[in-house]
């Protein structure tokens, strides 16, 4: 009877419920570290396969990671436009840096237009060549707040790095039916063809409701998404702007000519 009793008592059932607990959180670490790796490929196919749609060449049916192999990734520095070689393109993590104070810059009032709070220094870029090595497209990773979310995407320009080659969105939490409506095919086909800047070299492209800009300059925004659609109109402004892409694209515009 006694054993029994010290079986059931409160210090015994504490003992074999923390064991039980303590198995299942080694468990779980155990998984969560073999499974790792897996996670972190899975990220970095997904990652290729935006940039290839983004710019409008995914194949359906070709392994990625071998359409890939056309694209060049490289790093550049943001304030300068220089490509930043000493920084290797395969363990920079972008989202990183521009968390970390060391690696970003806190942004403040009209600068931060794009509601991102810190900039990175260095940001990746994609080029895409054709056989005689020369720049067909350009992939730039670029981002800011909707109405409920950072919108995180990528925008493909065209040799001329001024037409809108493509653009996609791959993480975001808009509110589907509404905003969500960045990912809809229909509204992503208006991309192509336009305009970033004027004659002037200055960011046009808006993402308006209604008429007042030239259709080369012009996507229309979402119905019912104002906050979301000034968002990508934001995004547009800031990131090809001075404190954005356009240092690079002018070195880049004046090393292909």
């Amino acid at each position: 009877m006694s054993n029994k009793r010290d079986r059931d008592s409160v210090q015994n059932i504490i003992i074999v419920a923390f064991s039980v607990c303590l198995v299942c959180a080694i468990v779980v670490s155990a998984a969560a570290v073999s499974l790792r790796p897996l996670q972190q490929e899975n990220a970095e196919l997904d990652r290729k396969s935006n940039v290839l749609q983004a710019a409008g060449i995914f194949q359906t049916g070709v392994s990625i990671d071998e359409q890939f192999e056309d694209i060049e990734t490289r790093v550049i520095e943001l304030a300068t436009g220089e490509f930043a070689d000493h920084i290797d393109p395969d363990t920079f993590d972008q989202r990183r840096a521009a968390r970390d104070p060391s690696q970003s810059q806190e942004l403040r009032g009209r600068e931060d237009i794009a509601g991102i709070n810190r900039l990175e220094d260095y940001s990746l870029v994609y080029l895409v060549r054709d056989d005689n090595d020369d720049l067909e497209i350009v992939i730039l990773p670029v981002r800011a707040y909707g109405l409920w979310s950072t919108m995180y995407g990528f925008l493909a320009l065209e040799s001329d790095l001024n037409t809108v080659a493509g653009l996609g969105f791959y993480d975001h939490a808009e509110t589907p039916g509404l905003g969500g409506e960045i990912d809809n095919r229909n509204w992503i086909a208006q991309w192509p063809g336009r305009k970033i800047y004027n004659d002037d070299g200055e960011v046009a492209l808006r993402v308006t409701r209604g008429g007042g800009v030239a259709e080369e300059h012009h996507v229309d925004g979402l119905s019912g998404a104002t906050l979301t659609s000034r968002g990508v109109d934001n995004m547009i402004e800031f990131w090809m702007g001075e404190r954005g892409f356009k240092p690079f694209l002018e070195n880049l515009r004046g090393e292909e000519s």
